[in-house]
């Protein structure tokens, strides 16, 4: 596991004691999540959480309690196909049988040179709802995994129009962080 994703680096004036909801740059930060909360929402999804958002779990349970950009808590997340299936059918069309994916040269592109309409829709409804961010989602997909274990995460919004996809829940959070505090 890798001491990369330590969000009491990135966000230090909240790092100490969040006996209760804290303010970061990124908004109400909420306290810790147990390890034992952590588990049980592995077990109910049948899978181990990437490093980078089940470290970010258990430094803060979220985050933020507006529209504009809220991790959602613990208890919260889920797949999106169970937790907002109307996200899932509007993003996810059309089915995979009808060969609509994207081909690896093309996906496999992040930052500045992305395509975000390039995402691969079959993986929408498998995705893991981790919050919602402006006009869109945050997401992290289990189909795309890093050697380290790391999933890919998207922020799939009309806005873009489609997923600015990052290779990790911790690449998608510190580029919100650059957006909302440039300096």
């Amino acid at each position: 596991m890798s001491a990369q994703y330590v969000w009491s680096e990135r966000l230090p004036a909240v790092a100490e004691g969040l006996e209760r909801s804290a303010v970061s740059p990124l908004g109400d930060l909420h306290p810790p999540a147990a390890e034992a909360e952590v588990c049980r929402l592995e077990e109910r999804l049948g899978l181990e959480l990437p490093h980078s958002y089940r470290q970010f779990l258990l430094f803060a349970d979220g985050w933020g309690s507006d529209d504009d950009c809220c991790l959602l808590r613990v208890h919260e997340v889920g797949w999106l196909r169970d937790v907002d299936p109307m996200i899932t059918e509007i993003w996810s069309g059309p089915k995979p049988e009808d060969a609509w994916s994207v081909p690896d040269e093309l996906y496999f592109v992040y930052g500045q040179e992305q395509d975000s309409i390039r995402y691969r829709r079959e993986y929408v409804p498998d995705t893991l709802l981790a919050g919602y961010w402006g006009d869109g989602v945050a997401l992290l997909n289990p189909h795309v995994r890093t050697a380290e274990g790391e999933w890919e995460a998207w922020h799939l919004a009309p806005s873009h129009p489609g997923a600015t996809r990052y290779r990790s829940f911790w690449d998608l959070a510190m580029d919100e962080l650059r957006l909302r505090y440039p300096g």
